[in-house]
């Protein structure tokens, strides 16, 4: 068990007193979203600190589609495919941040349909993602193929890319994969569950994060509980931003589409 300020700074972390001791989020009050996701990035040995697992927990190859330019991110889109070993593959538009009032009537409507807020220890935002569920082994057929990931979306997905950017499918390119692993972790002082997940790029280097999903109205206390559980085991978030594990991934490809 890892604890003290000492610790962290030899880690060569920025992590203040005010850091160690406030709650690690502050989710907003609202209405607007049924759940919250609360989100840390942390480091590889944190998780190794909390005992994770991922040997009996879930193996994922991620995509997510853009422009070079990144449009789609310009415009608060997400398009992310994933395949899941042993399991459905799914592809997933996501819009963040969203006002969910404003909204059209047919995306709200649909039952593929869900709106969360996404809550870092510096920021939230609130998102709304339709999802559609693929095959399994499809995502892997159609990269074998040699055909775009873009094709594997359902029309009402495409239809919200054309109404929210005017970008083609053509020009979206393929930013992945990345190795995610991911893992159910108990803590004895929580009574909710965390997950663990660790995102390996290409070239060997990782990010990784803890997260919790709970109701929109508990938030606070499941984020006051969440903080003080990890800062028992001397895990705190840095005080330099966080960024989403899409934000991540999308600096780490970008450079391949770069023009000479």
């Amino acid at each position: 068990m890892r604890v003290g300020m000492s610790d962290h700074q030899t880690r060569g972390r920025v992590v203040t007193e005010a850091v160690m001791t406030r709650c690690f989020w502050q989710p907003p009050k609202t209405k607007q979203a049924p759940k919250v996701e609360l989100k840390v990035a942390v480091s590889s040995g944190d998780l190794r600190s909390l005992d994770a697992n991922f040997d009996g927990g879930l193996a994922r190859r991620v995509y997510f589609l853009d422009t070079p330019d990144l449009a789609l991110q310009q415009h608060g889109l997400i398009v992310r495919v994933r395949s899941t070993e042993g399991r459905a593959g799914d592809a997933v538009v996501k819009l963040r941040p969203v006002l969910p009032k404003a909204l059209p009537a047919w995306l709200r409507n649909d039952n593929g349909f869900a709106v969360e807020i996404d809550a870092l220890p510096d920021n939230y935002a609130c998102s709304g993602a339709l999802k559609r569920s693929l095959g399994r082994h499809e995502v892997e057929r159609t990269i074998a193929a040699g055909k775009p990931l873009a094709r594997l979306l359902s029309g009402r997905q495409r239809r919200l890319l054309t109404a929210y950017a005017s970008v083609p499918l053509s020009a979206l390119l393929t930013f992945g994969p990345v190795e995610v692993r991911k893992c159910r972790l108990t803590l004895a002082a929580l009574d909710h569950p965390l997950m663990a997940e660790e995102w390996t790029f290409p070239d060997g280097s990782s990010i990784a994060e803890l997260s919790t999903r709970c109701p929109s109205g508990k938030a606070a206390a499941v984020a006051a509980e969440t903080s003080s559980a990890l800062r028992a085991y001397g895990i705190v978030p840095d005080d330099e931003p966080q960024v989403t594990k899409t934000e991540a991934t999308l600096r780490y490809f970008r450079p391949l589409f770069a023009n000479p």
